[in-house]
């Protein structure tokens, strides 16, 4: 049990969207000394939250920050969860995962500001980087990526075993001009962190403004908490902002889908990103898709079914959900 007169150990895990973050984090949580209890603070682009019920899996005490980039809600809404994580955990140590689409200037302000000095002890900032993406001009060019790796204390190439030889190596000259000089660099696969990286403390680099991004988002306390699945079994929730688009969906869990029929979905070349935690009729499974690649694996029995997608472009509600709702036997009238 950790000492609450000693300052909680805090990392950032950061990263772009599908980079692997909670994958990462699940294996830092593998890593966890036996008898220290771990919190994860996460925050998602959609509103369903579907890696806090991953991360849960693995023992840890989770809050969920819902809807949309945590800077947005790093005033009252993050510091209320954060309060509450840490109060009903009581955590040896406390990891952050914002949204891949977020920026990490408010985030740093709060958890150093004079309020969370002497509760919280914040370690080096871990950024995540697909090297295939440096590819992309579109990632290069954009701000909340370009500001995820400013505030790194150790910059970390993801999904090597996914790169050519030549993408890796352009990664390394990249990293290599970036400043400051001397920042650690690491190459990983399936999101392998060493957890001595978590160690230290965080140097603060400058990152730029805050709002120097658009979003769309409710006011802060305007949006209410999601109904009980028991009185509305099927719950469809949208979200847009920073050029992207998310449905996602909660789901009784006695409705069950249709396993194939949720993969044929996946794989729409217009998402950039599918991940559900879904009931099927062969048992609960964890569906994470990304840059084509599917990844299927067994799952716990959870309170509800969960499944988001996001996209470039906006995509119509109401068609997905009807394959959605086909993949549960359901028609529109159900």
């Amino acid at each position: 049990m950790s000492d609450p007169v000693r300052p909680v150990p805090t990392n950032l895990i950061l990263g772009f969207l599908g980079v692997g973050k909670t994958t990462a984090i699940l294996d830092l949580l593998r890593q966890k000394p036996e008898g220290e209890v771990w919190a994860v603070l996460v925050n998602e682009f959609g509103e369903v939250g579907i890696d806090g019920a991953i991360l849960e899996t693995e023992g840890a005490v989770v809050r969920e920050i819902p809807g949309g980039c945590m800077c947005c809600v790093a005033g009252l809404p993050m510091q209320i969860g954060l309060n509450q994580l840490i109060a009903r955990a009581k955590p040896d140590r406390l990891l952050i995962e914002p949204t891949g689409l977020g920026h990490p200037s408010q985030i740093l302000d709060t958890l150093t500001g004079e309020y969370y000095q002497d509760v919280l002890k914040l370690g080096p900032v871990i950024t995540l980087v697909d090297p295939r993406k440096l590819e992309d001009p579109r990632v290069l060019d954009n701000i909340q990526f370009r500001d995820q790796v400013a505030a790194a204390d150790i910059l970390v190439a993801n999904k090597t075993d996914l790169c050519t030889d030549n993408q890796v190596h352009a990664f390394d000259q990249w990293a290599a001009r970036l400043a400051p000089e001397g920042r650690p660099v690491y190459h990983t696969d399936h999101g392998h962190l060493s957890v001595a990286w978590l160690d230290g403390a965080a140097a603060l680099p400058e990152v730029s403004e805050p709002h120097a991004h658009h979003h769309h988002h409710a006011k802060e306390g305007d949006t209410p908490p999601p109904p009980s699945i028991h009185e509305n079994p099927w719950q469809l929730v949208t979200n847009r902002g920073q050029g992207h688009n998310s449905i996602g969906w909660r789901i009784h869990p006695e409705l069950m889908l249709e396993e194939n029929v949720i993969l044929a979905m996946a794989m729409d070349d217009r998402l950039l990103r599918f991940k559900a935690v879904i009931h099927t009729r062969d048992g609960w499974r964890v569906v994470n898709v990304v840059d084509g690649a599917v990844t299927i694996l067994p799952g716990e029995p959870r309170e509800l079914s969960r499944v988001e997608l996001i996209s470039a472009e906006a995509l119509d509600a109401s068609e997905m959900d009807q394959l959605l709702r086909a993949a549960a036997g359901l028609t529109d009238q159900d």
